[in-house]
């Protein structure tokens, strides 16, 4: 984190934002998207979540998904970063890894935590934004077509900026 700058004597001193930060990974076999269903909300996520503090985000999205899918799996380049000021929660960045295919003994081992996720399913992508909370299944088409393009993205509110 950059220094604090010096204030003068009387000034108002500087206050860094404060936003959360999470992290997600897109995993696909054989062309469909693996989802998750949290048992403590009504909507579908894609394995990830809360970045800790003194944690990066591409080893937070490595942790969640040792957590929340029972391995370790491979997650790979950045696809994009959504900022959200989100009412409830606030601001926050979302960043989006690209997981890559699943080999069929890595989604037969996929071990969820009951306490957290009751079940899995891979679903066309087309069939995700049914099921994600409007604002993850923006990010999330937008990132599933970055990982064809190669491109990477930034968003805000789900909206792809320059």
């Amino acid at each position: 984190m950059p220094e604090v700058p010096d204030t003068p004597s009387g000034s108002t001193p500087f206050t860094p934002a404060r936003k959360y930060l999470s992290a997600g990974v897109l995993f696909f076999h054989q062309g469909r998207l693996l989802l998750v269903n949290p048992t403590y909300k009504p909507q579908w996520e894609i394995p990830g979540g809360l970045v800790e503090d003194g944690e990066a985000p591409r080893q937070a999205a490595a942790r969640e998904v040792a957590e929340e899918l029972g391995a370790p799996l491979p997650v790979g380049r950045l696809l994009g970063v959504d900022y959200r000021d989100n009412p409830r929660f606030g601001e926050g960045l979302h960043f989006i890894f690209d997981g890559g295919e699943l080999t069929d003994a890595q989604v037969d081992a996929i071990a969820l935590p009951p306490e957290e996720l009751s079940e899995y399913r891979l679903v066309a992508p087309g069939e995700a934004s049914g099921m994600l909370a409007p604002s993850v299944a923006r990010r999330a088409a937008l990132c599933v077509e970055a990982r064809t393009t190669g491109a990477t993205l930034y968003m805000e509110d789900g909206e792809v900026r320059p």
